[in-house]
């Protein structure tokens, strides 16, 4: 990997992690890891381009199927790949069928940028990783396979201690805070061979008290009410948080300039 290098553009691919759940800015919306790390680059190279493809509850066969294509044309020097964990967080999950849709995505963003960067996503310390700790790891070993054979980048936010703490992780127990999405900014900052500004981003968060009883007892409360309830809805509806909603920055445009 080049040290220090400078890139000229940035294409995000994926679902909700992507998009920035759950760094919310003042006006409601979300930044994320990859608006982080854009800014960052951007911060080196005039003129630096982003697109950020990425929409919440996307399966993996849907983001080949809306987002591969596009991010493949657009040529960028960078581009990020991260799918294929919601459909391990589905009751029936078909294995063989997310490797060959990861396989077709990374067959196709490969050759059509300087550095694909791919990421064994982090998981929350809790019940639910515990429940769907296998697949994930068959899901990261894919990952470091396809890796291994097209010369992509591998970012172990798995394997990272810090992301494990539930303190990182918002009150919908599925997504990072902003300190969390801080340090996979950082993390894929370093893999990409730029000069590390937090060399510990890894490092374990310092201790804290542990919450009361009846603390622990009224988040479960507000949790299963606000998040668990109406995502079950939605999987035995067939409906996902991310129908009708368009790419976060569709279009490759100098950082900081929107599409209307």
């Amino acid at each position: 990997m080049q040290t220090n290098p400078t890139h000229t553009s940035l294409v995000a691919v994926g679902d909700s992690f992507t998009e920035g759940m759950s760094d919310r800015l003042p006006d409601g919306s979300y930044r994320g890891w990859a608006d982080l790390l854009a800014a960052r680059m951007a911060a080196r190279c005039p003129g630096f381009r982003y697109a950020n493809l990425a929409v919440r509850g996307k399966l993996i066969g849907q983001i080949v199927d809306e987002q591969v294509d596009v991010a493949a044309a657009m040529g960028a020097d960078v581009i990020t790949l991260v799918g294929g964990l919601n459909d391990t967080l589905r009751p029936k999950c078909d294995m063989a069928r997310v490797r060959d849709l990861l396989t077709q995505a990374v067959e196709r963003l490969a050759p059509n940028c300087k550095q694909l960067v791919l990421m064994r996503s982090p998981g929350r310390q809790g019940p639910v990783l515990e429940r769907f700790r296998p697949r994930m790891e068959a899901l990261f070993a894919i990952i470091d396979d396809l890796a291994r054979q097209h010369g992509a980048a591998v970012v172990d936010l798995y394997g990272a201690r810090s992301l494990a703490d539930p303190r990182l992780w918002d009150v919908d127990r599925l997504h990072l805070t902003a300190e969390g999405h801080r340090r996979v900014a950082e993390a894929v900052w370093q893999s990409l061979g730029y000069e590390p500004e937090d060399p510990e981003w890894h490092a374990p968060v310092p201790p804290t008290p542990p919450p009361g009883w009846v603390m622990r007892r009224t988040a479960d409360v507000r949790f299963a009410r606000q998040h668990l309830l109406p995502w079950i809805g939605r999987r035995l509806t067939g409906r996902s948080s991310g129908d009708g909603r368009p790419p976060k920055r569709p279009e490759l445009l100098p950082y900081g300039e929107l599409t209307p």
